[in-house]
């Protein structure tokens, strides 16, 4: 499989042959189960106090008073302990002790990270994810990329290679989340735009923009090449990068 390398100004370069991880298999099982199985390891565990409910003196009448055998309060009448009494224990509370995160074996997940790569080369599956971009794929810039300091740069490059529209439409896409996640430090949704892979360093230009990731090689995972469990993630590389991946 071959590629060509543009330029910052979207002119055609030399042609490139890719590194074999770009023609993996398609595993679309294996990248939901990856990127579910990082997404688990930030859950925060929570529960109640074992003895909630519980700190009472409460005790049965027993059989034989016209009333309902429930734990009653020593000093009155009224019913505590049990879950249907006010200030009684939790029917079915969640507990600390409930694994949260979810297991994948190393080799499937390196698997998973592999046949995400190759998907970002698939245009049908990039399309249907909802990214705009004009030409072939994959989109591989020249090593001067790397070296942008500036936004407005990094912007006239995305622009060249046709891609900034997508940008764009991530832009537009952010709006209030619904529920009580705008109480909890993720007031707002945003569509996920392009990700740009280097070789050593992040791009550090293009942390402003819509929706963009910007990391290197080391740093890819599951979760980047297919947010949501959805592999085709509109991918930038950099010469770098490719030589990076090879033998990945």
């Amino acid at each position: 499989m071959k590629a060509y390398i543009h330029t910052l100004k979207g002119e055609r370069g030399p042609e490139v042959d890719l590194p074999a991880v770009f023609a993996e298999e398609y595993r679309p099982d294996l990248i939901k189960r990856a990127v579910l199985a990082l997404q688990s390891t930030r859950f925060q565990p929570h529960g109640t106090n074992p003895y909630a409910g519980l700190r009472t003196s409460a005790e049965s009448w027993g059989s034989g008073r016209g009333v309902a055998q429930v734990p009653r309060l020593k000093n009155g009448s009224r019913v505590a302990r049990i879950p249907q009494s006010v200030g009684g224990r939790v029917a079915h509370p969640p507990k600390v002790e409930k694994i949260l995160v979810k297991q994948i074996n190393q080799k499937e997940k390196q698997k998973a990270v592999r046949s995400a790569i190759a998907a970002t080369v698939n245009p049908e599956l990039v399309r249907g994810r909802g990214h705009l971009f004009a030409g072939d794929l994959p989109l591989v810039l020249e090593d001067g990329f790397e070296a942008l300091a500036r936004t407005s740069d990094v912007i006239a490059a995305l622009s060249a290679v046709g891609v900034y529209a997508d940008v764009e439409r991530s832009k537009g896409s952010k709006k209030v989340r619904a529920g009580r996640g705008t109480m909890r430090g993720r007031r707002y949704k945003q569509r996920k735009s392009v990700l740009i892979v280097t070789g050593d360093e992040p791009l550090r230009a293009a942390r402003n923009l819509a929706g963009v990731d910007a990391v290197t090689v080391g740093q890819l995972n599951a979760e980047l090449l297919a947010p949501g469990t959805q592999a085709g993630r509109l991918t930038i590389w950099t010469e770098s990068a490719l030589r990076k991946l090879e033998g990945y």
